[in-house]
């Protein structure tokens, strides 16, 4: 890699996987190697990845002994694969921002804002505050970046943040903050580059369904809705995710099974959605193959279609109408089965599926007499993450050097 056109290499933690992508600088952002930490405290982790731009292209993967050494074993790799003399700076995604609206330089004041913020995102921010860490202690002189996956919804009206509890609690944080940030920034940006004018002056739904899923409502270019609130495991159900619940419940379940609010926590978030209805798989692929034998798997995949149907109609009424609904995540892209059955009776907003496209995962699978422009789009945060990392340190990217609090 040229050293006038240094690397960005960007890390996207989840609470059981980390994927890594780097990318030559420049302009036009190329990316060289991708891959995946997988199935981390789940037993039989892995790290696996694609290098295309090899010569041959290389492919391949390696064990991870533990979900505790995970960070390690990536720098390790990374060290030894491509190393660290033509990386520019490390990206990384950050789930929780509060009220950051931009990307930011870490420092070590960033570091200890992060750290207060643990409660408001357990599952999350603990290992991308080990990640960052593990960076600095190995290379203290590499710039890092925190891309926040709220800051996309910052500007969303004030009606569409607030809850209804005691107003006290607002001092605190408590509101609705929003969340896959950095795919709807990604989706609306490549809704822009094909032509579709909805992207800056229109009204938008954009569906990311994948593990964790939720949508936003768009208009003009600005997020003014969406359906995770102050946590990502609120919204309509994911695969282990229950989504909104009866607040109720939480009493019921303390007093008839003595259930504490880490219980709790731990069904909603890891217990619940379709793993929970079917109990069989979090996965829509088994659900579907299994669901003409099987009443909890259908009755899973019945649930999330109408919860998910129940959502844009919700959202379309806080725009008015909407002129472009996006799929995107995995299930959003690769399950045409899972699209028809959500828009199945949508047609009175001008939501209209023509089976063939949709079928073979076309990028516009909507009638082409249809009001409403149904798109698939492969996100990519990764590339988003990258992006955003140029973009918030400008000419200091081809600048090696130390992070401000170091100098």
């Amino acid at each position: 890699m040229p050293s006038a056109k240094p690397g960005v290499l960007t890390i996207n933690a989840g609470s059981s996987s980390i994927k890594f992508a780097l990318y030559r600088g420049g302009a036009a952002l190329e990316r060289r190697l991708h891959g995946k930490l997988d199935r981390l405290g789940l037993g039989g982790a892995i790290l696996s990845f694609e290098e295309p731009t090899a010569d041959p292209p290389a492919r391949g993967s390696i064990a991870v002994p533990d979900r505790s050494s995970a960070a390690t074993v990536l720098i390790d790799w990374l060290e030894k694969r491509v190393g660290f003399d033509s990386v520019g700076a490390v990206g990384h995604r950050v789930v929780h921002g509060m009220q950051r609206t931009e990307p930011a330089p870490i420092t070590a004041e960033l570091m200890d804002e992060l750290r207060r913020l643990i409660s408001y995102d357990p599952d999350h921010l603990p290992r991308e505050i080990e990640l960052i860490e593990a960076f600095r202690r190995r290379y203290p002189q590499l710039r890092q970046v925190a891309c926040f996956d709220t800051a996309f919804h910052r500007g969303m009206p004030r009606v569409a943040k607030l809850l209804p509890i005691p107003r006290r609690y607002q001092a605190q944080g408590v509101e609705r903050y929003g969340f896959h940030g950095l795919s709807y920034s990604y989706l609306l940006e490549e809704l822009a580059r094909l032509g579709d004018g909805a992207a800056t002056s229109g009204r938008v739904i954009l569906a990311h369904l994948g593990n964790g899923a939720s949508m936003a409502a768009v208009r003009d270019g600005s997020s003014i809705d969406t359906s995770m609130g102050f946590t990502p495991a609120s919204g309509f159900p994911m695969s282990s995710r229950s989504g909104d619940l009866d607040p109720g419940l939480v009493r019921f379940l303390a007093r008839t099974e003595h259930m504490t609010a880490a219980r709790f926590d731990r069904m909603v978030n890891h217990e619940s959605g379709l793993l929970g209805v079917s109990e069989i798989s979090s996965d829509v692929r088994d659900l579907l193959a299994q669901e003409s034998t099987d009443e909890r798997a259908a009755e899973a995949v019945q649930l999330f279609c109408y919860q998910v149907r129940k959502c844009i109609g919700a959202l379309a009424a806080a725009l008015g109408g909407v002129d472009t609904l996006v799929f995107a995540g995995g299930i959003g892209e690769n399950a045409p089965l899972i699209r028809a059955r959500i828009c199945d009776g949508l047609g009175f907003l001008g939501i209209e599926v023509d089976p063939q496209r949709n079928a073979s995962n076309a990028p516009l699978i909507s009638q082409d007499a249809a009001r409403v422009k149904l798109r698939v789009i492969r996100t990519d945060e990764e590339l988003m993450i990258a992006r955003s990392v140029v973009r918030s340190m400008g000419s200091k990217m081809r600048e090696p050097g130390r992070p401000p609090e170091a100098r």
